[in-house]
């Protein structure tokens, strides 16, 4: 597994004029890797957009290694890389407590159709619901009562199919405690939550030090 970054480059407005939707992201993601475009195998890639002291970033999750220069096609020159994944995902044990991200799309489904959930209650309760099946827990702790919070919520748009919709967008910030590593990085690896493709359901930790 690899993890790519590149910071967008929201100077350049050409760049960000074919930035316009989330389809338009998917579409720079598949294009970095022109040899499953070849051999008309597509897989699944994890990613998500990142805010940063002011600078946004593409995340990206891969079984193989992106190509750079495609990576940085709408990036800032010289920004673009990749790590090897696997090495930090090994190092990641039961019990022990990491700070996470995570940009998910909380929905329900309700007579066959799913449904986003709107308030910040709902938006928890959604992510509190998976963490067990997910492979970690949250500490009772903080004003909220658990260990993480929601940090953004937005609803950017998606032109799919001649389609316009919007797609409800939430950031989740915290920390969490391992409760079983295996599915935990089956989760990194593979994501939470529906629309994958548009940039949601990645999550990611870094160890925590008190």
């Amino acid at each position: 597994m690899y993890l790519s970054r590149v910071e967008i480059d929201d100077n350049n407005r050409q760049k960000i004029m074919d930035l316009s939707h989330l389809g338009a992201y998917h579409n720079w993601v598949e294009n970095c890797f022109p040899s499953e475009i070849a051999h008309h195998e597509r897989l699944r890639h994890l990613w998500r957009i990142d805010n940063l002291q002011g600078k946004r970033y593409l995340l990206l999750v891969s079984e193989e290694k992106p190509n750079l220069t495609e990576l940085q096609r709408y990036g800032v020159p010289e920004t673009a890389t990749t790590i090897d994944y696997q090495p930090f995902l090994n190092k990641l044990e039961d019990g022990q407590v990491v700070r996470f991200r995570l940009v998910a799309n909380p929905v329900y489904r309700t007579h066959g159709k799913y449904f986003p959930h709107i308030t910040v209650k709902q938006q928890m309760n959604w992510l509190i619901q998976r963490a067990a099946k997910a492979g970690f827990e949250f500490t009772k702790v903080g004003n909220n009562g658990y260990s993480f919070d929601i940090v953004n919520r937005d609803w950017p748009l998606l032109f799919h199919k001649n389609n316009r919709v919007k797609l409800s967008r939430v950031t989740f910030e915290g920390s969490l405690k391992i409760t079983n590593a295996n599915v935990l990085v089956n989760v990194l690896k593979k994501g939470i939550g529906r629309e994958r493709a548009y940039g949601m359901g990645m999550l990611t930790v870094i160890p925590q030090f008190n």
